[in-house]
This record gives structure tokens, sequence and C-alpha cells, in this order.
């Protein structure tokens, strides 16, 4: 929606999503693809999809060699970005019944699997160890990752998301973790409230319930007390100022998600 609605420059260039998703002829009539309603989300996702992009990007630079992505959906970096994605190692973890329809699809669109992506399905609701899992695709627990987790703690309890983040700390010295969180309802601008109620309703009648929100401070502390090594809140917000400065359309990110960016 942001390349084909939005004027340039793009705060991101996505079109192998739309590929990849294929949704039906009259899809953007969709009440939730509403050019206007839709803005502030929309900017706030490729926000944070730009943001998460130059941090690996960077870490790859610093020669960080091992990504990881913990729900990956339909995240297209290694499509993309081949230039960048083919000099690591792209680790996808998501339910094993998405990703086998992901992997057709790439296969069916001539991308293809190539050996340094790395698809590794983990059946969450069998209990299986997403780690084990890792470790089996090829993940080398002695090298630093960076470890990304975009759009998936709302849907955890509290409990489940300390205890993946106990785990992500035993990574080795020099990895990152960026992982967006869901804000506390009061901690929203007044005008973005109405929309987190509306996302909320969705999910709760899609069988996906929001049940995890947290002020800044909970997610920091989170974080600590898992063991990271330096732990620091990124306001999605301050996105806005990065990568929507100098428009002249109005194009914002709403409040509402926020990062976590920490340290091992």
């Amino acid at each position: 929606m942001h390349v084909q609605v939005d004027a340039p420059p793009h705060v991101l260039v996505d079109e192998i999503g739309l590929q990849l998703a294929a949704p039906d002829e009259g899809w953007r009539a969709r009440p939730d693809m509403d050019p206007a309603g839709t803005s502030g989300f929309r900017a706030a996702v490729v926000a944070r999809a730009r943001f998460i992009e130059e941090l690996v990007c960077e870490q790859a630079r610093r020669g960080v060699v091992q990504y990881v992505i913990l729900g990956a959906g339909l995240d297209t970096f290694a499509q993309r970005r081949p230039e960048i994605a083919s000099r690591i190692r792209v680790f996808e973890v998501d339910q094993p019944g998405p990703q086998a329809w992901k992997r057709k699809r790439l296969i069916e669109l001539g991308f293809g699997i190539p050996d340094w992506l790395r698809l590794v399905p983990v059946d969450f609701e069998a209990s299986e160890s997403w780690s084990e899992q890792l470790a089996a695709a090829g993940f080398d627990a002695r090298l630093p990752a960076v470890v990304v987790s975009t759009g998936v703690t709302m849907y955890l309890t509290k409990d489940a998301t300390a205890a993946t983040l106990r785990q992500l700390a035993g990574l080795a010295a020099g990895s990152t973790l960026a992982m967006t969180f869901l804000l506390r309802t009061h901690l929203l601008d007044d005008a973005d409230r109405p929309g987190l109620q509306a996302s909320e309703s969705g999910a709760r009648a899609a069988g996906t319930p929001f049940i995890s929100f947290y002020t800044p401070q909970e997610m920091l502390a989170l974080a600590r007390d898992a063991g990271f090594e330096g732990a620091q809140h990124v306001a999605g917000t301050s996105l806005a100022e990065r990568y929507f400065a100098d428009r002249s359309d109005g194009l914002r990110p709403s409040s509402g998600e926020d990062l976590l960016v920490a340290t091992t």
C-alpha cells in the first residue's frame, strides 16, 4: 500500500510481499486497506521494517553472519536484499503450515530457496524448541547473531516472552535483539486509541487475541532481568523524525508499538 498509495520517496519498497500473498482482486477496496484510514498504521509498519533492515545491514557490515527472524511470516529481506543476505545466513523461524506455503510460493515465483536461506519450521503448539530446531538448521551458537521479532509479543504471555528473552540473552557476545511490543493503552496518543481498539477486536475475532501490553520500563526490565548486557527503548513515534521528516503529505507513524533493542 505504501508503494502504491504514498508519494515517493518511499520509506521501504517491498512489492515482493504482495506477489507472495497474491490477494484476490479487489483487495484494495477492503475497509482495512483504506488509504486514509490506515495511513498511520501503514507508516508505522514501514518505519519499523526500515529500522530493522538498517540494523541488520549495519550488523552485517560489522561482521555478524547470522540473522534470525522469529515469526518470519512473509518477510522478504532475503529476496529484496540478496546482496546482503547472500553474505550471511538467514534463518526464518515460523509455524510449519504457513512456512510450507511460503516455501511453495517462493519456488513458484522463481526465487527458490538458496543455501544461505534456512526455513526453520517450529510447531510452537506442540512445544517444540525453536532453539533446538535452529541449531539443527545450521545455526552456530558460538557466533554472534542479530535476532528480530516483530509483531509477536502481543500474542504471547509475559512469561513466554520472558522465557524467550532468557534464551536469547544466552547468545554469543556481540549479538543483538530487536523486538517490538504493544504499549499499554494509556500511553497512546488519543487519536490512535480507536485504531488500536479496532485492531484488538479484529485479532480477537480471528482467534488470535492480543494478550500482552507493556510500558517501555516493563520491557526494559524484562530484558535486563533476562541477562542482556545492554537494553534500549526505541519509541515507534521517534522513527517519524528519522524517516518522515521531509514529507509534505503528512504521512506519520501512529503511536502504539515500540521497540526493544538489546545486546549481549
